[in-house]
């Protein structure tokens, strides 16, 4: 899974880094003045200096705008880096959480929880981890012991993620109120997300990128292939299954408030590992940059194409992410599997 390195020296890697903080911020700034209510950058800055708290700007862009941006930033990030560490450790550059039934499996285990104990919603984070996790490892397992081929594999994450999505509408059609706004759910979104929701999910993918950025050099060594690895000394089987929770964490804190979100950790690994390389620890920070700003500009762009009507996100992401996913399996035929 090697590809060509446009910037080639960590010099320019934080120039990039730079430049993807620079258009994260501005897309921000700009997702927190621009909806169906118009609102100018000085409304913005002292709704949020608490200038002007009490007024209807402020209420906008505390309780709609700012907990929306955050939440866009938060998945992109999360999902980003979860698609990178996967592609690493399957060795597959079509593999990505939604692709693999990783999205999917934390939905499932937010949508029976909710179903089985609807006060038990604040654990949603802790709950779409376990679901996460279950999909990845059961399509890792797949893959190691079946010896399974990068095609192979990636249909055996789809029928996964089918089975997953099965069971959410099993759960459904028995428990109607178990997730409320199911369609937004199925699609993506950020609707209604709160700060309330967005802090322990946060916390888990703060935490589980700082962990995974630890490990960069031991996701190097995996790179270089699972003999080779072992051979400089590399607990294989160890460090794939960390890195593998390590995904699982990021995607199922992402799913908990944002849905089942597609293509960002398919289409962001892929753009960065070719202005980059393959080097681990490059990848994972510009990654989770470049989620977070690609997410808030679709969102941005949910929000205004055909305003005052909105899209969920996930349908932009979809347009965006359906072609890129079909160039990239043309472009794999040519690849030994």
């Amino acid at each position: 899974m090697r590809s060509l390195r446009i910037f080639s020296t960590r010099h320019s890697d934080g120039i990039l880094w730079v430049g993807l903080c620079v258009l994260t911020l501005a897309a921000a700034a700009l997702s927190l003045w621009t909806g169906a209510v118009k609102l100018g950058p000085a409304q913005v800055f002292d709704a949020l200096t608490g200038r002007d708290a009490a007024s209807t700007a402020a209420r906008i862009v505390l309780y709609s705008r700012l907990p929306r941006t955050c939440g866009a930033m938060l998945a992109g990030a999360a999902l980003a880096v979860s698609g990178s560490v996967i592609q690493t450790v399957l060795d597959n550059p079509l593999a990505s959480p939604g692709v693999i039934g990783v999205n999917s499996g934390a939905g499932l285990a937010v949508a029976l929880v909710c179903a089985a104990a609807p006060l038990a919603q604040r654990y949603a984070p802790l709950v779409a981890f376990g679901g996460a996790l279950a999909g990845v490892l059961l399509v890792a397992g797949l893959s190691r012991h079946t010896g399974a081929s990068r095609m192979t594999v990636i249909l055996a994450g789809v029928a996964v993620s089918a089975l997953f999505s099965a069971g959410i509408d099993t759960a459904v059609t028995l428990v109607p109120d178990a997730l409320s706004g199911v369609t937004d759910f199925r699609i993506g979104g950020f609707t209604g997300v709160t700060m309330a929701q967005l802090a322990p999910a946060a916390g888990l993918i703060f935490v589980s990128l700082g962990v995974a950025l630890s490990l960069s050099q031991q996701m190097d060594i995996l790179a270089l292939g699972s003999d080779t690895a072992q051979s400089l000394g590399l607990s294989v089987r160890s460090v794939r299954f960390i890195l593998l929770v390590l995904a699982a964490a990021l995607a199922g804190a992402a799913v908990s408030f944002c849905g089942l979100m597609s293509f960002v950790g398919l289409i962001v690994p892929h753009t960065m590992r070719r202005l980059l390389g393959e080097r681990s620890f490059s990848l994972m920070v510009s990654s989770a940059l470049g989620g977070a700003f690609f997410v808030t500009v679709c969102d941005l762009l949910a929000r205004v194409l055909f305003s005052p009507f909105e899209l969920p996100v996930g349908i932009i992401l979809a347009f965006a992410g359906a072609p890129f996913f079909l160039w990239l399996l043309f472009k794999q035929r040519g690849v030994r599997t």
